[in-house]
């Protein structure tokens, strides 16, 4: 995407147009496993099987593509260490830790907040079951 005049002031950056690469970070950040690796990550390095552990209905599978994400992004850094067997541990890096906190928000309101939403949609679903529905 070409830098457009009136976004110089955002480094060229708009979300809201379809061609912004900015789009594939949110994609990246809105992703719950995502936010759950770099939340277990804000307390200090940690290897696969503590991570795994750590967020409970993980497969190994979708960890290791999450962890190849968000390493490729920049967000994570992998160490191995050679012994036997390796050792590897996964910590955020100083672009990870900036988002940490963003993160955490999202997570804390959601945690707040669940009972609220709960409510809400059983409040929608009693309504949408007394309308009228349109003949067929």
């Amino acid at each position: 995407m070409g830098t457009i005049d009136g976004l110089r002031f955002y480094g060229g950056a708009d979300a809201y147009l379809a061609a912004c690469p900015s789009r594939q970070i949110l994609d990246l950040l809105a992703n719950k496993w995502t936010m759950l690796v770099m939340g277990a990550l804000g307390g200090g390095p940690l290897r696969f099987g503590e991570l795994r552990r750590r967020l409970d209905g993980i497969t190994q599978k979708m960890l290791t593509q999450t962890l190849r994400n968000l390493e490729r992004d920049g967000l994570i850094s992998r160490t191995v260490y050679p012994t036997i067997p390796p050792r590897v541990d996964y910590a955020a890096t100083d672009l990870g830790h900036s988002v940490i906190e963003l993160l955490k928000a999202v997570r804390v309101w959601s945690e707040k907040h669940i009972n609220d939403v709960l409510d809400a949609r059983d409040a929608y679903d009693e309504r949408a079951a007394r309308e009228p529905q349109p003949l067929a």
